[in-house]
């Protein structure tokens, strides 16, 4: 790609704009961490049923909560990797599926996205 999409921002930018994610991301992964730490602290050597606990969440619950949580930052991380890459290669904004530039608007949003609107799942 010769020249970025009007109003994406040169590649400085975007890289700006990926460190940025990447960080926030990382941050927030930490936190999450030591959520599910804090959580299994309070579960050691527990045997008791808090499924049916009337004074709160169980903690099963919070557990799956906080692991999807931290999927989804985990798959975020891997994804602005990828965006990286693409953007060493000069193939950064593009839509991997239609081939289309992808919204400018979209990348300051979500820096790691491989698709535009329209082919967006």
């Amino acid at each position: 790609m010769d020249d970025p999409p009007e109003g994406a921002g040169t590649p400085r930018d975007r890289a700006g704009q990926l460190a940025s994610r990447l960080h926030e991301m990382q941050m927030q992964l930490q936190d999450i961490e030591r959520e599910l730490a804090a959580l299994r602290r309070s579960r050691e050597g527990a045997a008791d049923d808090d499924e049916h606990d009337p004074d709160g969440v169980p903690l099963s619950e919070q557990w799956s909560r906080l692991e999807g949580l931290r999927l989804a930052r985990l798959e975020a991380l891997a994804g602005i990797d990828d965006a990286t890459e693409r953007l060493a290669r000069g193939e950064d904004g593009v839509c991997r599926s239609c081939g289309n530039l992808i919204a400018p608007a979209r990348l300051a949003v979500r820096p790691e996205v491989t698709t535009c609107i329209d082919c967006a799942p």
